[in-house]
């Protein structure tokens, strides 16, 4: 097995003699064939090939595979956004009067989805404390609970999940894990290494890692027993396929092909060909891009955390944080490049502070090789109540910061100037 590095730049693709040596873009919607048997095998499900873009795509495949190689999974399903891939991780498994746990510190975009829109589903959610210890994380549950959700490193507020702590509250539950990784990659952290059941990405962030295209990734670990009496969709015959179990029919892959063939096929949210493409190559250079990144952050954090208009900071890779251990227990490698710090004083200073960045754009997006920040209170969890916000550690004074992998020096030097009030 090649090692992360080379799987980043070549994945699985092995081009014949003569065709192209980059991943090319097949950008079309539909497939010719020369028999009706053919098509008719692939709409079964009993042959593998391509008849829609919709459900499968050669370009969108090559990204797939690779990122299921990076993650060490069995499969992946690319789809239009990380939005869709956390939304398809669930739904794939959850179904009305369902609930799952939650950690209460997910980016908020996921929070208003999960306790909202899938509550008109009927699908309820049951958040859990980060530091909570096993046992009262698994007293949370009941018979109904199909799942555990959580980041690896919670957005905005920077805590690392302690994954084999999950993974055993998981385990004893018999419920898969979930753990959406988009702020580490799997060249940072691999979680199905620690035990989780399956991977999500917003592809938009580092994968990409050049705010060029949107997508998202989810992986299958292929290392969870669907047939527990849990989860009977997976199970019992799918008459949308002439009576099919996904389990016996597909082993380890079922939970993916679910996934594809029934909310891929019914709910659309599949990842155009070209932002596969982009996405794809960008991925290339993964590994050195999150060196970088996770270099110039902690860089920037020891200067944040040493400035007379900072209460505080938070950044898993300072000796400081309370998270610290988490961090070089499960990301050795570094901590990412994304952190976020509480400014002294009133929300009006954190304001002067974002006017007055040049270097640092403020955009509504993180994990590029530019360097970005955000109000996050104002801006993507401003949907969240006062009392919602401060339950995820957002204060009105926090910023978020996207460190990119520019000069640290110019980073630095447009931060200090911006924090000279």
């Amino acid at each position: 097995m090649a090692r992360i590095e080379t799987i980043s730049v070549q994945g699985n693709y092995k081009p014949q003699s003569g065709e192209p040596r980059v991943v090319p873009i097949a950008q079309s919607t539909t497939y010719k064939y020369n028999e009706l048997n053919q098509l008719a095998d692939l709409f079964d499900l009993k042959a593998a090939g391509y008849f829609y873009s919709r459900i499968g795509n050669p370009t969108v495949a090559a990204l797939e595979e690779k990122v299921a190689l990076l993650e060490g999974g069995v499969a992946a399903l690319a789809t239009s956004s990380g939005q869709a891939a956390n939304t398809f991780a669930l739904l794939n498994i959850l179904k009305t009067g369902d609930n799952f746990l939650l950690s209460s510190k997910v980016y908020g975009g996921s929070i208003n989805v999960f306790e909202n829109t899938f509550k008109k589903f009927g699908i309820d959610v049951i958040k859990f404390d980060l530091d909570s210890s096993a046992e009262e994380i698994k007293a949370l549950a009941n018979e109904k609970t199909k799942a555990i959700f959580g980041e690896t490193i919670s957005n905005p507020t920077l805590e690392v999940l302690d994954l084999e702590k999950i993974v055993s509250v998981g385990k004893d539950l018999g419920v898969p894990v979930i753990v959406d990784a988009s702020l580490t990659t799997p060249y940072l952290l691999r979680p199905l290494d620690y035990g989780v059941n399956i991977v999500t990405h917003s592809s938009t962030k580092y994968l990409d890692g050049h705010a060029a295209a949107l997508g998202g990734i989810i992986v299958d670990g292929g290392n969870f027993d669907w047939n527990n009496g849990k989860f009977p969709e997976l199970v019992e015959p799918d008459p949308t396929y002439h009576g099919l179990s996904y389990t016996e029919t597909f082993g380890n892959q079922a939970y993916i092909v679910k996934a594809r063939v029934q909310l891929l096929r019914d709910l659309g949210s599949c990842q155009s060909p070209f932002n596969a493409y982009i996405t794809n190559q960008n991925l290339e250079t993964l590994h050195l891009r999150l060196a970088r990144h996770s270099e110039n952050a902690l860089a920037v954090a020891k200067f944040l955390e040493s400035h007379k208009n900072i209460e505080s900071v938070n950044y898993p890779g300072l000796e400081s944080n309370k998270y610290y251990e988490n961090a070089k227990k499960y990301l050795p490698k570094g901590a990412s490049g994304v952190l976020s710090f509480n400014i002294k004083g009133s929300i009006e200073n954190a304001k002067i502070f974002v006017g007055k960045l040049k270097l640092v754009a403020l955009v509504t997006h993180v994990a590029d090789v530019r360097t970005s920040v955000i109000h996050p209170a104002s801006t993507t969890h401003r949907q969240l109540s006062e009392e919602e916000l401060l339950e995820i550690g957002i204060s009105p004074t926090l910023i978020r910061l996207s460190v990119g992998i520019e000069n640290v020096d110019d980073i630095i030097e447009d931060l200090s100037q911006a924090l000279d009030f």
